[in-house]
């Protein structure tokens, strides 16, 4: 299986789908099924039914993040531009950069 160029923390750019333009962060990533969760307020969303329980005694619908393919995302720097993703070695560690900026993402 070949690398991902996302990972839980960076920020991202959804390039297509309901939130498309929109930016937020990456919660969590399932590799096997290549979607990641994006955490934003304009993020698109999905309604979960839930019974009471202890958390929530009153139960009814739950708003949560929806999971994001991840072609659809694109990594965004720390300056704002949102570019492709590349490796490349420096001091003997392998890193990963924006190609459109040059700039490591760490």
């Amino acid at each position: 299986m070949s690398k991902l160029h996302i990972k839980k923390g960076d920020k991202v750019k959804v390039l297509a789908g309901e939130s498309k333009g929109k930016i937020g962060t990456i919660i969590k990533v399932y590799p096997d099924s290549n979607r990641a969760l994006v955490e934003g307020d304009d993020i698109k969303k999905m309604s979960k039914h839930t019974k009471p329980n202890a958390a929530n005694p009153q139960g009814g619908i739950v708003q949560m993040d929806a999971p994001i393919h991840i072609s659809n995302l694109m990594v965004v720097d720390t300056s704002g531009v949102a570019g492709r993703i590349g490796r490349k070695e420096e001091d003997n560690k392998t890193v990963r950069f924006n190609k459109k900026s040059g700039e490591v993402i760490k």
